[in-house]
């Protein structure tokens, strides 16, 4: 029988009780914070059993991954993607900000450069600077036609990729499905890409973190790493896949993810850039992670028809507003273009917030002019920031 997980979905409980970021951050201040994408609903409860069974076992040391892991790790590739992975492949991480960093050491040498799409989730854009490399960003192309029609739909601009291209550029870094305009990539796209990366001899860091959040529920992931090997099992050698549950399954607290390496050489590179300097994942983590593989289906289901209802009442507020937005394919993150407020209010993110409602500023992401609204909340609380913004635009419309 189907489990009814609405109740935890329509009123989670107040997470400011254990100091939870997105809500700290305005903390006595009449905010709702739609902004960093975490989710407010409490994990599975299949997940929530197994950490209370560590916890009463009382002990919280030093922890490998359970043996049993990567296998189940394997399968779950090979059922939910078609990917038949290795053991010896996986590279167990603390999170995936570390493995973006990572993969900029283990394939961009000193002076070299790395690829990647804006706008984008931040770190890609820090990675390489961070490691004093060198960021190419080549923005994505924005639909016009689709735009005019409120549409905010984007794709790989091929010619300005190829123009991008520098002699010592090593890597693209790929954020699959992509944040934050929550779009999935063709197959034609993905295709053209592989070649691309064959062609110019890069290495790939795809981060597919949001693939289990495909929002039909039936359309299925393709690994980027997959696309390459199709050209030729040698191919393969050029990929670094980064994974984690910390967005499906709202596990970031917990500190797991991890990198799957088929090269054996550069896998050898990214562990030694960790230089002992990287903590292990948590030992929470590990068994969180393995409850979600193999007992996290039916809530994950369930997320995924509650976020749908979410992303279609956003966006019929947003065109209320007048203001063009994604309708994002995946992710619980809807991008706004928010540029013809900014003749009026100047920074947008800011002026919502005063208003009452935080949202992530476009500027970080490499757009300024944009906002993104996380929209995995409880039901009252997406009611009223909905409801808070569309007064506040209305008004400023009116001239008041």
């Amino acid at each position: 029988m189907t489990r009814d997980f609405s109740a935890s979905f329509d009123s989670p409980a107040d997470r400011l009780e254990w100091s939870a970021t997105k809500w700290e951050k305005y903390r006595g201040r009449d905010v709702i914070p739609l902004w960093i994408a975490d989710m407010d609903y409490p994990v599975a409860p299949a997940i929530k059993r197994a950490v209370a069974a560590h916890v009463r076992h009382g002990n919280y040391g030093y922890m490998s991954a359970p043996r049993e892991l990567a296998g189940d790790l394997v399968a779950y590739h090979a059922e939910h993607y078609g990917w038949q992975i290795e053991p010896e492949w996986i590279v167990w991480l603390s999170g995936l900000v570390l493995g973006i960093n990572l993969a900029v050491k283990a394939c961009c040498g000193d002076g070299e450069s790395a690829l990647t799409f804006s706008p984008v989730y931040p770190p890609f854009l820090s990675a390489a600077p961070t490691q004093g490399r060198r960021t190419l960003e080549v923005p994505l192309a924005l639909d016009e036609a689709a735009w005019r029609a409120g549409d905010l739909r984007y794709h790989i601009d091929f010619a300005r990729l190829d123009a991008a291209l520098l002699p010592d550029t090593r890597l693209l870094l790929l954020c699959h499905p992509h944040n934050p305009v929550g779009s999935l990539f063709s197959r034609d796209e993905l295709d053209a890409l592989a070649d691309f990366c064959v062609c110019h001899d890069l290495y790939v860091c795809s981060d597919e973190v949001h693939c289990d959040l495909i929002l039909d529920g039936t359309t299925p992931h393709v690994p980027f790493a997959r696309v390459l090997a199709a050209r030729s099992p040698t191919h393969l050698a050029r990929s670094i896949t980064l994974h984690g549950p910390g967005k499906v399954f709202n596990l970031a607290g917990l500190g797991i993810a991890w990198a799957i390496i088929p090269d054996a050489g550069l896998r050898k590179r990214f562990r030694a850039a960790k230089q002992r300097l990287v903590p292990d994942a948590c030992c929470f983590g590990y068994t969180a992670l393995q409850a979600a593989l193999r007992a996290g289906e039916p809530w994950r289901q369930a997320l995924l028809a509650r976020l749908r209802r979410n992303r279609d009442q956003v966006s019929a507020a947003l065109d209320a507003m007048h203001l063009p937005h994604s309708h994002p394919a995946a992710t619980y993150l809807t991008w706004i273009d928010t540029r013809r407020l900014v003749g009026k209010v100047g920074n947008a993110a800011q002026w919502f917030e005063q208003q009452g409602v935080g949202l992530s500023d476009g500027a970080d992401f490499g757009a300024p002019g944009f906002v993104r609204l996380n929209f995995a909340a409880g039901s009252a609380v997406l009611d009223e920031a909905l409801r808070r913004m569309q007064e506040a635009v209305y008004r400023l419309d009116a001239g008041g």
